[in-house]
């Protein structure tokens, strides 16, 4: 049995976790196991790690940061996605290797293939089927998250305290790497009505379920 590895991707505020709760509720809905996680996170290790990663105290070097990204990276594949995919499942991750290169690559300036070096060696080169990079404005994303922030009444994390022109670099390397992968990335306009959205990505893993026919038979009509 061969799973499916979808990974979503961009700037925060995007919607990507809503969009992520509506196709693996349609995913479940036609009779496929779905795995849903997170980087950094999704294992013990992680979730540690992602503490360390976003606390405003945490003062940590561009080359860490990049290595701690691998690290909690490398567990996630070793402990739930290979063995998912193993089984058949269908793995959904919020962000992946193309999120080190655009945050850690591009925007740190340590280049993007010093990052991907690592990448290749904390994955074993497991590279996702299809990846959803949802594009929005740096100032609309910001927007959100100051919105989101003040309405959870919690202050910005490490990352988010970044310039506006970091963000710049870390969209930039997104679509490049859209660009460069144009089988695997699909770019999606977040700023779409929620619903709207949704359909766009159900109709792209659809397609990809195609090569997968018992999973496909199961989904084809929902």
């Amino acid at each position: 049995m061969v799973g499916i590895f979808i990974t979503f991707e961009g700037l925060d505020g995007a919607g990507k976790s809503t969009q992520i709760q509506r196709v693996r509720q349609r995913l479940e809905d036609s009779g496929q196991t779905v795995v849903c996680t997170r980087e950094p996170g999704g294992t013990k290790l992680g979730e540690s790690i992602r503490e360390i990663l976003l606390n405003p105290a945490s003062v940590i070097g561009p080359e860490a940061e990049a290595l701690l990204y691998a690290a909690s990276r490398a567990e996630l594949v070793k402990e739930v996605i290979r063995p998912a995919l193993g089984e058949g499942k269908i793995v959904i991750s919020d962000r992946y290797v193309d999120a080190s290169l655009a945050y850690q690559g591009a925007g740190l300036g340590l280049g993007v293939k010093r990052v991907q070096s690592v990448n290749s060696f904390a994955t074993g080169d497991l590279e996702p089927n299809l990846t959803f990079l949802f594009d929005l404005p740096v100032e609309t994303s910001q927007e959100r998250v100051t919105k989101d922030r003040g309405a959870q009444g919690k202050e910005p994390d490490r990352l988010e305290r970044r310039s506006q022109g970091y963000f710049t670099l870390v969209r930039e390397q997104f679509l490049d790497i859209a660009k460069a992968n144009p089988k695997r990335v699909h770019v999606v306009d977040a700023s779409l009505p929620v619903d709207q959205l949704e359909m766009v990505i159900w109709k792209r893993v659809r397609d990809l379920m195609q090569g997968n026919s018992s999973a496909y038979n199961k989904a084809r009509d929902s």
